[in-house]
């Protein structure tokens, strides 16, 4: 089962170029950090702007650093049910621990479409495979009933769920195994996704605090609930902040300000807009710093 913290990836860039000398620094401090694993190829890692080939060049450099220290869930969604299967063998081959598969984004298929696509690559899947439900991007959402029907399928084992909608994911873990494992897609709900059973979060902010971001789940998952709590309201402003353009735009601003990264997006993402919000949310995370909670 995946529990615990997983860092969605940002993808680093110098020039035009993918920069693997700062992108294995940062994955050197996540495992460090102690967290669960990494999602490398998401949408926090600008995977709709990567090639093919740098897109299965990424996947492979990440198991080759991290050389099984934590576990490595490969974005390999598509909204082409063809590429999906594609990346996915490619992700597997290269020895992945499970694959993130989005829902097909942009083609709003029905429910059955949704079945159809997720079955077809869970056939062509060695590694389990985590759904990723995040309408707000997709344009469709897995409802529980598909979500069900999915769980059946032996090797689709868990999902990120990024609806915001706690009911729906209270129904989801309500009517699904207990094996089937539901993290949070979004930092700000990570402790009330705990609290109705839900098994960790697939993380943007613990790009920038993974040491802070472990703490908060670890601590709940053995029941200091009051100090999960204190580390959960400290972050909060960051959780809210880094969703004040879309993601991975601040968060990639915030890695730069900490020297992980340049501050460098591919369009049609652009930079973080100048101006009081940008002022504030850097306050909020120098002011973290300073108080020791990186």
């Amino acid at each position: 089962m995946f529990q615990g913290v997983y860092t969605a990836l940002i993808t680093p860039f110098q020039k035009g170029k993918i920069d693997y000398d700062r992108y294995f620094k940062i994955l050197e401090n996540q495992i460090q950090s102690g967290v669960a694993g990494v999602v490398p190829c998401g949408t926090t890692g600008e995977s709709p702007t990567l090639s093919y080939e740098e897109h299965k060049e990424l996947i492979q450099k990440t198991v080759e650093v991290v050389r099984g220290r934590i576990q490595v869930i490969a974005g390999t969604g598509s909204n082409s049910t063809a590429e999906a299967i594609e990346l996915t063998e490619s992700a597997c081959e290269d020895g992945v621990d499970g694959i993130l598969s989005v829902n097909p984004y942009y083609n709003k298929p029905t429910q059955e479409g949704l079945i159809q696509h997720f079955t077809e690559v869970a056939k062509h899947s060695s590694k389990p495979v985590m759904l990723y439900n995040v309408p707000g991007r997709t344009a469709v959402n897995l409802t529980p009933d598909t979500i069900l029907r999915l769980s059946q399928i032996p090797n689709i084992t868990s999902i990120k769920e990024a609806t915001g909608d706690l009911g729906q994911m209270a129904k989801i873990i309500s009517i699904t195994d207990p094996n089937f494992a539901l993290l949070s897609g979004d930092d700000n709900l990570t402790l009330p996704v705990l609290a109705i059973g839900g098994t960790g979060v697939v993380s943007v902010v613990s790009n920038l605090f993974p040491r802070a971001c472990v703490d908060m789940v670890s601590l709940f998952q053995r029941g200091e609930i009051a100090e999960s709590r204190k580390i959960y309201f400290k972050l909060l402003p960051v959780f809210i902040n880094a969703f004040i353009e879309t993601n991975p735009i601040p968060i990639k601003a915030a890695m730069s300000w900490f020297g992980y990264c340049e501050n460098e997006l591919r369009l049609p993402m652009t930079s973080l807009s100048q101006g009081t919000a940008q002022d504030q949310f850097k306050r909020i995370v120098f002011q973290l710093k300073e108080d020791g909670i990186v």
